[in-house]
């Protein structure tokens, strides 16, 4: 099953202290103010991987997720294609996303149970 645009928000909200705002005009979610996902458009999302995370994930879901183009690709910034995703890699991908920007002492307190 894939993930429309309103259970995907729904979803990123649904973690610890997540809450909606936006950056030069683009709807982001964060985590003590830190961006952990972006809607820059309608058929993708973007999350913040590692650079090792992103390695893996195009090589398991090369037709779901690409690199964002340039510097912020490199880093680990990776589109997601959550209309064409099944819900499990969707899930999976905010989730790693919330924990890569939350800090230490957050991601303590919270077991996060990934999906599958």
């Amino acid at each position: 099953m894939t993930m429309n645009q309103e259970e995907l928000i729904s979803f990123a909200l649904s973690l610890p202290e997540a809450v909606e705002s936006a950056h030069h005009g683009t709807r982001d979610f964060r985590v003590r103010s830190k961006i952990f996902l972006t809607m820059p458009e309608q058929d993708y999302c973007v999350v913040r991987l590692t650079p090792d995370q992103q390695h893996m994930t195009l090589a398991v879901a090369p037709d779901d997720t690409a690199a964002v183009p340039g510097g912020w690709g490199q880093r680990g910034s990776t589109r997601l294609f959550y209309g064409k995703a099944n819900d499990e890699l969707v899930q999976d991908l905010v989730r790693r996303s919330w924990q890569n920007a939350a800090p230490k002492t957050l991601q303590r307190q919270f077991v996060i149970i990934p999906s599958g």
